[in-house]
């Protein structure tokens, strides 16, 4: 906190901005310390327990959606990312006409809102035909997934100084070797940080992949939303606090990624 900064000298900014942190992680903080809770009420504390954690644990169904949001996110990412990087690498360099408007394109998912996206997959997957499953929610994530691959990948392009690749070509370096000794080496901590950050906007969608998830393909954030419409249980604590510290770990992991050589 930048205490030298004019706007803390107005009256009432300081606690309104105490007030705002405490209404955005005080509720987090509150599911992960009940998720710990040994008794049956999900907001009532009685005791320490890890008892709900290992009822997550040896849960099939619990284990079936996790397995699920595991292969769709793991797949997606990997997908995603190759075709973001290869945007990024197309659209790096001399500028062609229509330029602006793909860059448009390649951002609008992240503007528009989440359930247009959804009714608009779904009554494509329906007009052609495809069954709902769990590769119905691949290709749906594959693509809502590619413009959060992008954005570092592109950062780190505009980033890197063009005279190392004039400089390999001045030693005779091929265009595709000089690719592989210089450029994508040097690109690798936004493909990565791009990578994570596609992973875990996967694992944590709900609407569009409640949308186009067919039978027997329950994700994570589907089966917690089932869940909580029998009522709230400290298992859905326990799941959820899981989410929360994997989401954070990829998250910082693809901050440090992003910031190194910077």
């Amino acid at each position: 906190m930048n205490t030298q900064n004019p706007l803390w000298r107005f009256t009432g900014v300081r606690p309104t901005a105490w007030l705002f942190f405490a209404f955005l992680y005080v509720p987090i903080l509150v599911l992960v310390v009940l998720s710990f809770n040994g008794g049956q009420s999900a907001t009532i504390w009685e005791s320490f327990s890890l008892k709900w954690y290992s009822v997550v644990a040896n849960d099939p169904e619990i284990v079936r959606a996790a397995k699920n949001s595991l292969i769709v996110a793991t797949f997606a990412t990997l997908i995603a990312t190759s075709l973001a990087t290869l945007a990024a690498l197309g659209m790096r360099g001399r500028a062609f006409r229509g330029q602006t408007l793909m860059s448009g394109v390649l951002g609008l998912p992240l503007l528009v809102p989440e359930i247009v996206t959804a009714v608009a997959t779904l009554m494509f997957f329906a007009f052609i035909g495809l069954k709902l499953s769990l590769f119905t929610i691949l290709i749906a994530h594959v693509v809502f997934c590619i413009p959060f691959a992008y954005l570092p990948i592109r950062a780190r392009l505009e980033g890197m100084d063009p005279r190392l690749a004039e400089a390999a070509a001045d030693l005779y370096a091929s265009p595709w070797k000089a690719f592989w000794k210089v450029t994508f080496p040097l690109l690798m901590p936004g493909i990565l940080s791009g990578a994570m950050l596609a992973f875990i906007i996967s694992m944590d969608d709900f609407v569009i992949t409640y949308f186009v998830a067919g039978a027997g393909a329950t994700t994570l954030p589907v089966y917690i939303f089932s869940s909580i419409r029998m009522g709230i249980s400290p298992k859905i604590n326990a799941i959820s606090s899981i989410i929360l510290v994997i989401s954070i770990a990829f998250v910082a992991l693809s901050y440090y990624v992003g910031q190194r050589k910077r």
